[in-house]
């Protein structure tokens, strides 16, 4: 039966998670169901973060807008991404701020967006979760969600609490990976040699697993890992909080099916 009570939370997926890794969105349902969340998944598209980033304000503003209607009757909105709960919380305001008509409504929609696991521990008062993981992992802090949302001991608090996990801190953990969006295609050079350094102080800590809240960055060091051929899993942090690690890390291939 449907929930009744707890906050009406409206479930931003994001671009990415919906195009290339939906069980992270699974997974944040999961999530937020058990932390008594009447979860609901409205009709959407993109926050506006590639337009607002390659300088488009006119597309980004209206993308912006569309948001800001589809979310509007919902207590809370919580994505599984930092960067984009952060250019709703940070950059809607900004890109209103000479529209007396819908700078109001971007500040309302701002105030109430998070970050999964910051919505839970910050909001919610999580602390623990029902989930068991057999080994060591590593976690990477996704630029936005650090510095615009100041995201860092949620994930490691929610991901103390799963059973059998030890989670070994890399060096420069809060350095960027190098993807940065459009960065990464305008700056490809560069790009791969900040991820390259990534991937190295992720390797040092002799960890099986690399976690992160932002799928952009797990797409860009999973696939330097790839190329590298280290054996290490990746994975959003959502998919081991929830124990839903059925599908195979980002970047591996999937098991062949069975042919009769």
């Amino acid at each position: 039966m449907p929930k009744t009570s707890g906050p009406r939370v409206g479930l931003f997926v994001t671009c990415l998670v919906d195009l290339m890794r939906p069980s992270v969105g699974f997974a944040a349902v999961k999530l937020l169901e058990q932390a008594g969340c009447r979860v609901e998944v409205p009709s959407q598209t993109c926050c506006g973060q590639p337009a607002y980033n390659s300088g488009d304000r006119a597309n980004a503003r209206s993308i912006a807008e569309q948001m800001i209607r589809t979310f509007s009757g919902f207590d809370y909105v919580v994505a599984p991404s930092g960067s984009c709960a952060g250019m709703i919380r940070v950059h809607y305001p900004e890109l209103f701020a000479d529209d007396p008509n819908w700078l109001p409504k971007a500040r309302a929609l701002a105030a109430k967006t998070w970050e999964l696991t910051s919505f839970l521990v910050d909001v919610l008062g999580v602390t623990t979760v029902n989930a068991e993981y057999q080994g060591i992992a590593t976690y990477h802090d996704a630029c936005s969600g650090l510095r615009e949302l100041g995201i860092s001991t949620q994930p490691r608090r929610l991901l103390a609490s799963v059973k059998g996990l030890e989670l070994v801190e890399m060096t420069d953990a809060d350095t960027c990976c190098g993807f940065g969006g459009t960065f990464a295609v305008k700056y490809g050079q560069i790009s791969n040699a900040i991820v390259a350094q990534k991937t190295r102080r992720a390797v040092e800590t002799g960890a099986s697993m690399l976690l992160a809240g932002d799928l952009g960055c797990l797409m860009n060091m999973a696939g330097k890992l790839s190329r590298e051929g280290h054996a290490i899993a990746v994975r959003h942090v959502a998919e081991v909080l929830a124990g839903t690690t059925e599908a195979p890390p980002i970047g591996a291939p999937k098991p062949a099916e069975h042919r009769s």
